[in-house]
């Protein structure tokens, strides 16, 4: 079996620590010399255990002041799901309300904004073709949660009562039931999830640390016709949010 990197014994000793009360919520630790001493290896090998162990939410560091144990937070729980889909509610705030928390979001539109390569592959339109351009910042109780771009074909939607994602009757009811509102029936989505560090303007937006991982949702509502008519980027802090898959069995 390979030996484990040395970062990774460090954050295990760390967090031994941290589980054993030697340090508790809002200790300072020692400086990186210090644990670099004691453990024996080198302060790039402490920085980077402590890089780790900030991006798990388990500790926290303070510019110009040094890294602290974090104070236990509440994971959101986040579940994705299209049965979850409501005509008169949003699943997101249902989530926040279990939560006892206020959900709520903030949304900038643009038309006819060119599609990128990678947006245009996934809509199955031309590199270039003009789409409909959402960027959302979703609250629980007025902090950051998760972060959304979505994408319509602006052939699709231009010209009818639900070209604005947020604007008109149709304002915030979701992508199933505004493609319904013109005909369109929503049969299924598609969701491919990734880890990766956070941005840093994802960083700065969602109130974590640089190196934070996040959980990268590529997703895609397709037609009953099996056209898509909306793709998505969603990216969630996986320190503060679980995600949780519901699957609908049977008829």
């Amino acid at each position: 079996m390979p030996e484990q990197p040395p970062y990774l014994r460090i954050a295990d000793v760390l967090r031994q620590r941290i589980a054993e009360h030697l340090w508790t919520a809002g200790d300072r630790l020692p400086s990186r010399a210090q644990i670099a001493e004691e453990c024996g290896v080198g302060e790039n090998v402490v920085r980077r255990a402590q890089e780790l162990l900030i991006s798990q939410g388990v500790l926290e560091g303070r510019a110009g002041s040094g890294t602290y144990v974090a104070e236990p937070r509440q994971r959101v729980r986040v579940v994705r799901s299209s049965a979850r889909e409501q005509p008169d509610g949003s699943p997101f705030r249902a989530d926040m309300r279990a939560l006892g928390k206020q959900g709520n979001w903030e949304s900038r539109t643009e038309a006819k904004v060119p599609a990128p390569a990678e947006i245009a592959a996934r809509l199955g339109i031309a590199e270039g073709a003009l789409c409909v351009r959402t960027v959302y910042e979703f609250l629980g109780d007025g902090r950051p949660v998760q972060l959304s771009t979505s994408w319509e074909p602006y052939e699709l939607t231009g010209g009818t009562l639900v070209v604005l994602p947020e604007g008109g009757l149709h304002a915030g009811v979701g992508v199933v039931n505004r493609m319904a509102a013109i005909g369109i029936t929503v049969s299924h989505a598609v969701e491919q999830p990734e880890p990766r560090p956070a941005t840093a303007e994802e960083a700065s937006l969602l109130g974590i640390q640089k190196t934070s991982l996040v959980t990268h949702i590529r997703r895609t509502y397709y037609s009953d016709q099996g056209r898509p008519v909306e793709t998505a980027d969603i990216v969630i802090p996986a320190a503060l949010c679980e995600i949780v898959y519901e699957i609908p069995v049977g008829r």
